[in-house]
């Protein structure tokens, strides 16, 4: 397995940890009854939770920009040591950016999604130099 892939398998990974700690926030907060019901009428998760649930909405979105490079990439036989450094760069920092984001430090959260931009960007050009 390629470090880019190995990295998309880690991002993955994490995106679902990032469910299940944004599951059991809103978990505490309205119960598991309410949550199993058709969530109709649900009220706003708030504080940790809410953050937490944020975070892993940002990733899912993140995530699918960061697949579909490292898959390109990989398909068209260009991944490299750029694209592996920039697959690498995004993971940390998105591990980061969650840690950050459900601690509540705003603009430290904001600079970890700069820098995981900055991965799939390292991406981005390896696969727009090769057209």
């Amino acid at each position: 397995m390629s470090a880019d892939l190995k990295y998309l398998l880690l991002s993955t990974v994490l995106c679902f940890v990032q469910m299940l700690i944004a599951a059991t926030g809103a978990n505490q907060q309205v119960g598991l009854s309410t949550l199993a019901g058709n969530r109709q009428g649900l009220p706003e998760i708030t504080g940790w939770a809410g953050r937490a649930k944020r975070a892993h909405a940002n990733m899912v979105e993140n995530l699918v920009l960061f697949a579909a490079l490292v898959l390109v990439a990989d398909d068209v036989g260009k991944a490299n040591a750029t694209t592996a450094m920039g697959a690498m760069i995004f993971f940390w920092a998105r591990l980061a950016y969650a840690v950050i984001y459900v601690a509540g430090i705003a603009w430290l959260r904001t600079l970890a999604w700069f820098v995981s931009v900055i991965g799939m960007a390292m991406i981005a050009w390896v696969l727009l130099s090769a057209m």
